[in-house]
């Protein structure tokens, strides 16, 4: 890896060529979210894989934001209440969006324009709202940016 390298407590996944970066609070469901974004993009038939779980280590590489999963969790995500499961994995990928968490509380329904998540000075992506108990996950993302399935 070029420069700084951190790590940060998040999901990271791909779908088909686009990596999805899920941050947020402890609790907010952001593995369960992953987990059926994956699951949603191989019933469309599209690639989809886990790149780490839990623990993410950022860094940069020509220009780009690239997730890395430690050795230790390769392939492997835990389902809240179910326990740790087996999933198809690869061990980094560029990532293209951060997946934050949406205002259940109809304060703030509408994120503002243009939304970005800053994680350290030079590491931002696009940031996407998503509530926890959307029923089709990665339905929404795609609504929101369409290149996801590109």
């Amino acid at each position: 890896m070029t420069g700084a390298t951190f790590n940060i407590n998040a999901t990271a996944i791909v779908v088909n060529k686009t990596g999805l970066l899920f941050v947020g609070p402890s609790g907010w469901g952001k593995s369960m979210l992953a987990f059926t974004c994956i699951t949603e993009a191989k019933r469309m038939g599209l690639p989809a894989s886990l790149v780490a779980d839990d623990q993410v280590f950022l860094s940069k590489r020509d220009g780009q934001m690239i997730a890395e999963r430690p050795s230790a969790i390769s392939g492997l995500i835990e389902l809240r209440g179910t326990g740790i499961v087996k999933c198809e994995s690869v061990p980094l990928a560029p990532m293209h969006y951060a997946v934050l968490p949406g205002s259940p509380s109809g304060e703030n329904r509408l994120p503002p324009d243009n939304d970005v998540a800053q994680f350290a000075e030079g590491f931002s992506l696009p940031a996407l709202r998503l509530l926890p108990n959307a029923p089709v996950p990665l339905a929404i993302l795609m609504a929101k940016a369409p290149d996801i399935g590109r």
